[in-house]
């Protein structure tokens, strides 16, 4: 199978902004009537369309019905796009995200991939990772498994490994431990356009949590609304399926975090999802929807105080500036003033080594404690105000010298 020149953007996650729900694919069950539409009920009955819509209708990506689930991501280094090349081309004619999910500092990692469809995001991190890490993915769609697994050797091979660093699991993402996850063992979890599939999101980072190590970060990229949807849109099964019906009202998500133990959801990229389907638009009315990317991170019981913190530019293809967040951009041997939960962040977690922690420096009277930074940060806000400036509000592709 050759990809398309679109099926390759879309499979980079860097693809021009194209992100409209707008076109529909010659299955006659797709065309909506929303008078009539097909509906979902319960958390078995939507799983089992979410099955059946990715393990029996989708075939490659140009069945999507919408962009959501292949939004553009954020800019790429030249690792990155390297090792996304390589990944096998009927795997990568599969994949389905809503953006970027790969992290910084991957070298020797043991990583989780949530919902891992034909495994291009993990066959990626597989090569990310070096032999002495490991990838696992989990999916609950026998079809999506069967392409993942089929290419484990030729991957082994192309990377140059002596065995296997990368394994996929039959599960759902919101039963880990009974997939056989053991508590308390991975260093990162990513996760792509799959949470809005799951009915039962409050289960998903909790059992998320508990397969984290302590420090350990959960990096996924999603797609959210700026409300809470009515119950006819999360009935739509065919909005459901293609990761808008299930898309969680952006501040539930803090909600969540918070009652779970999670730190604050930091934002690293926003995009938006435009809906330009007549159809759909009767059924979503004036909801606006956003593909974001969060990271977020399972802290110690005891927290840190406020720092300050000088990167010394050592994560390879970040030697100018690490990127923490959309407000926190360490550029390297300066000196940055954190508050106490990002400071707990970079010490418990793998990015430790990376920064000199110096005590904060004594506030005067009226400076501001940083306290600011804990309130939420609406995604749909941060956008409009970027459009009202004339920013570009999706990242540029990564080339040529541009790249690490």
């Amino acid at each position: 199978m050759t990809l398309t020149a679109t099926q390759r953007e879309s499979s980079l996650a860097i693809s021009p902004y194209n992100c409209k729900i707008t076109h529909c694919k010659d299955f006659p069950e797709f065309h909506t009537n929303t008078n009539n539409m097909a509906s979902v009920t319960d958390e078995s009955e939507v799983r089992d369309s979410v099955k059946e819509y990715y393990g029996k209708k989708l075939k490659t990506v140009d069945d999507l019905q919408t962009q959501a689930c292949v939004a553009p991501g954020r800019k790429v280094t030249k690792p990155v796009r390297e090792a996304i090349e390589l990944v096998h081309e009927v795997v990568a004619s599969k994949y389905y995200g809503c953006g970027l999910v790969i992290p910084e500092k991957l070298e020797g990692m043991k990583i989780l991939d949530l919902g891992s469809g034909s495994g291009r995001d993990c066959y990626a991190l597989s090569k990310l990772v070096g032999p002495t890490g490991h990838v696992t993915g989990v999916d609950m769609t026998d079809e999506q498994l069967d392409v993942a697994r089929e290419y484990i050797g030729y991957h082994t091979k192309k990377f140059g490994y002596t065995k296997p660093n990368i394994d996929f699991v039959k599960g759902y993402i919101e039963k880990l431990s009974e997939a056989g996850l053991p508590s308390n063992n991975y260093d990162i979890i990513v996760s792509n356009c799959v949470v809005n599939l799951s009915p039962d999101k409050r289960a998903v980072l909790q059992e998320s949590y508990n397969v984290l190590k302590e420090g350990g970060e959960l990096f996924f990229s999603d797609v959210y609304a700026d409300r809470t949807l009515e119950e006819s849109v999360r009935k739509h099964k065919v909005l459901w399926g293609e990761c808008i019906a299930g898309a969680l009202w952006w501040k539930e998500l803090h909600n969540l975090a918070s009652e779970i133990g999670f730190s604050k959801p930091y934002m690293v990229t926003a995009t938006p999802i435009p809906v330009d389907r007549d159809d759909f638009k009767a059924v979503l009315g004036d909801a606006k929807f956003a593909s974001v990317t969060y990271r977020l991170f399972k802290l110690p019981s005891k927290k840190c105080e406020a720092t300050q913190v000088i990167y010394n530019g050592d994560i390879p293809c970040y030697e100018e500036v690490f990127t923490f967040d959309y407000k926190n951009r360490f550029k390297t041997n300066d000196i940055s003033s954190v508050d106490g939960s990002i400071t707990t962040a970079l010490k418990s977690s793998r990015f430790c080594d990376e920064f000199d922690f110096q005590p904060a420096v004594k506030k005067s009277c009226g400076t501001s404690d940083g306290s600011a930074d804990s309130q939420p940060d609406d995604p749909f806000v941060y956008l409009d105000e970027k459009i009202k400036k004339g920013e570009n509000v999706v990242p540029p592709p990564c080339c040529g010298s541009k790249c690490c």
